[in-house]
């Protein structure tokens, strides 16, 4: 395959029912990305002992056995006992030794799965970030754990990938995230044993418990230097013992006196014995013995160092940016940045690419109870209430660069002086913020409602609604920050608020097919409205609801929205409703088989759009009056209009407009002829449709089929012109009967039939 990702496995299923296949298109389906993830992270410089289990690790890893399933080494023991520096050696060594071993790359995860904080990483959110390295984009990655694991295991079916999971909480957590195949192997880090897991797979488990006291004063040497361990032998021996020998409390205790050459090790070894319960913890609890290390370069921190560190265990995402953070601490930018760089510099930070940091879990735990124990609540709702103001200005300024014909329903007062909201050049800086941001909005929302912040938690939805809609539609995260934002709203009282979330949540439904579901509630929303009299808030239900009944190919429902809106879009001089009501009075004439007054209708949104710079409504109404020419069959003048289309809708960034020109452009191809230039644009738009998640690419994917079947043949008469705009996914009928369903005589039969998948 090309262009992108392939069809899951379900796909694929469902496209061989379909067609009849008797399962040949499951058999020939193949599924290879684009990209080479690298991700495992450095290996711990200064690494000591482990020799026995490194070489054990490698045997099991590399041996690649006949008949054999996936090599599995399940790396387990106490917190701080090195099972991540063991797994990133073993790893590196590995790919330094032997890079044809694993030559498709690595994957790298930490599954957070001690944290007492109750952030344990979902397996769907690691399959998000692990499809994502391995080519498919954040915003279109598939929703549930399912279907990304079905992904996933397909895109590394005929590769040989290195996973390493870090910090496993349990066996249930870890199935979804194995790869299925004898050319993978599996390094994964658990402070539990994970005898489940041992159970249903084969896992070679290695346990880990202190070093000796001969690794324990290597690692000293090594930070501290030969030279000082050498002249203190008795105080360094004391410190290992203090540090139970484990080696990140030992790392940190060395790194405390790497830092002050002019203190004695002694100094510190007295230190530690006046510490309250301190040796009893280091014996008996694990958390204890990472905790009192942390503390070692907590007290080491300046102020507004420490100050930082606490603060930012307030970010729920994945990493910080520095401007979010800035927020957060309420900091100038580029005095945040540089206490970000020495929080990093002292290990109590790791570097995230794209000047973002991130915690290790453990010190994500640490710094939230110095927060609880050091700031004030008000001090601590304040942080949050920055971080939220400081999300809600920059998606807004985000949200006008990418629609600024927009007309925009949120009243926001002046930003804080403590928060510096982004500003954005163009278009691509705007959307590049979005994507890297996407996945913490659903999180912060939470956040901001949380502590109090409803209407902040509101409005911040709303703000990215233009991202979502205009450009990127991915429904699960879509209804998942509406599903959060209703609530909010709803919590306050706040029916204005209420009826845009309604709203939003209805077309997000209907982005998913599920057309009861968003009937529901476009019907609730427009009660609202109507309750308050909210005329501009009626005129977008209205479009959206005539928007669903296109999508159902009811015409007269959905002209009758249409024409109810269309004086209220234009009593309030919103040029952008206008040109979206006539988008749809368009479908209903094409639907009716007026074609000359859908081409008039077309033109004069055409014009508005023009007007307001808006590109993806070019690109929609381009590819409506394609359609047009299609019934016509005029299928030159489609061809132009849509390779027009096309370059709109790339150069506005909508992946699903981009996706429905690829497409029909394959079917006007194929009209005239060129079917290997079809299949080639079908292909494109296929990829394009797997990662939307959109139900439209079986119906490609059955084009295809079928081109490459009639390839052979002579012939082969062409489909017939006005090929619906809706698929039939989920259908079972017969070949036969799915290329009838290509016809414009039977909307009801195939309308049927997108409803039952």
């Amino acid at each position: 395959m090309r262009h992108g990702a392939p069809p899951s496995s379900g796909l694929v299923r469902r496209c061989d029912e379909v067609l009849e296949a008797g399962g040949r298109l499951i058999e020939l389906a193949a599924v290879k990305s684009a990209q080479r993830p690298a991700q495992l992270p450095a290996p711990l410089a200064g690494f000591v002992g482990r020799v026995d289990e490194i070489v054990s690790a490698r045997h099991i890893l590399t041996a690649n056995e006949e008949g054999r399933g996936t090599p599995i080494v399940a790396i387990d023991g106490p917190p701080g006992v090195g099972k991540t520096a063991l797994a990133l050696r073993c790893a590196d060594e590995i790919i330094r030794s032997d890079p044809d071993a694993f030559p498709d790359g690595q994957l790298y995860a930490d599954l957070k799965g001690y944290s007492e904080s109750g952030t344990v990483a979902r397996p769907d959110d690691v399959l998000d970030e692990f499809l994502v390295a391995l080519g498919v984009p954040v915003q279109d990655v598939p929703a549930g754990t399912e279907r990304r694991a079905k992904m996933y295991r397909s895109l590394l079916s005929s590769r040989r990938v290195l996973v390493v999971l870090d910090n496993a909480a349990s066996s249930e957590q870890v199935e979804p995230l194995l790869p299925g195949v004898a050319g993978c192997a599996v390094v994964l880090t658990s402070r539990r044993r994970l005898g489940g897991l041992a159970m249903k797979v084969g896992v070679e488990r290695v346990s880990l418990s202190h070093l000796t006291e001969r690794e324990s004063v290597e690692i000293l040497d090594t930070v501290i230097g030969s030279a000082r361990t050498s002249a203190d032998a008795k105080a360094v021996a004391a410190l290992t013992e203090l540090c139970g020998r484990l080696p990140l409390a030992l790392r940190l205790a060395a790194d405390r006196v790497a830092a002050h050459p002019h203190h004695s090790i002694s100094e510190l070894v007295d230190e530690l014995k006046t510490e309250r319960n301190r040796l009893d913890g280091l014996a008996s609890h694990d958390s204890v013995t990472v905790r009192s290390a942390f503390e070692l370069s907590y007290c080491d921190l300046r102020d507004d160092e420490a100050r930082t560190f606490r603060f930012l265990s307030l970010h729920p995402g994945p990493h910080a940016s520095v401007a979010s953070a800035a927020a957060l601490v309420g900091r100038p930018v580029m005095k945040t940045q540089q206490l970000l760089q020495w929080l990093h510099e002292v290990h109590l930070l790791e570097g995230v690419p794209g000047s973002r940091y991130r915690f290790h879990d453990l010190l994500r735990l640490y710094a939230a109870e110095r927060l609880e124990s050091d700031e004030e609540e008000g001090d601590r709702t304040a942080a949050v209430g920055r971080l939220a103001d400081w999300y809600l200005h920059t998606t807004t300024a985000g949200a006008r660069t990418l629609a600024p014909f927009r007309r925009s329903i949120l009243e926001l007062p002046d930003a804080d002086q403590e928060i510096s909201p982004l500003r954005f050049e163009d278009e691509q800086a705007a959307l590049q913020w979005f994507d890297s941001e996407a996945a913490h909005f659903v999180r912060v929302i939470r956040l901001a409602m949380d502590h109090g912040f409803h209407t902040t938690a509101w409005k911040l939805a709303v703000s990215l609604y233009d991202y979502f809609c205009l450009l990127r539609k991915p429904g699960s995260i879509w209804l998942a920050i509406t599903a959060v934002a209703l609530e909010a709203a709803r919590t306050t009282g706040d029916r204005f608020a209420e009826g845009w979330l309604e709203t939003f949540t209805a077309e997000g439904y209907r982005w998913q097919r599920q057309y009861e579901r968003s009937q529901h509630h476009f019907e609730r929303s427009l009660t609202l409205r109507r309750q308050i009299e909210d005329l501009h808030g009626q005129a977008w239900t209205l479009v959206g609801m005539s928007f669903l009944a296109v999508d159902r190919e009811r015409w007269d429902q959905a002209y009758a929205y249409a024409q109810e809106a269309m004086p209220l879009f234009d009593g309030l001089d919103d040029h952008d409703g206008s040109a979206s009501v006539l988008l749809t009075l368009a479908d209903c004439h094409r639907g009716r088989l007026q074609y000359d007054q859908a081409l008039r209708t077309l033109d004069r949104a055409m014009e508005i759009f023009e007007e307001v710079h808006d590109y993806d409504g070019r690109g929609r109404a381009l590819t409506k009056i394609a359609r047009v020419h299609t019934a016509q069959g005029r299928h030159e003048s489609a061809l132009a209009c849509l390779e027009r289309a096309l370059k709109t809708r790339r150069k506005a960034g909508t992946h699903g407009g981009e996706a429905d020109c690829l497409y029909r452009r394959g079917c006007v191809l194929q009209r005239l002829g060129h079917r290997g230039g079809a299949i080639a644009s079908w292909e494109a738009a296929l990829s394009l449709y797997v990662q939307l998640g959109d139900a439209r690419a079986a119906e490609v994917r059955s084009c295809i089929d079928r081109a490459k079947f009639a390839s052979g043949r002579t012939g082969e008469s062409r489909p017939p012109d006005g090929a619906p705009e809706r698929g039939f996914a989920g259908s079972h009928e017969s070949p036969a009967i799915v290329a009838a369903l290509c016809g414009v005589g039977i909307p009801h039969l195939r309308n049927e039939i997108c409803r039952a998948s």
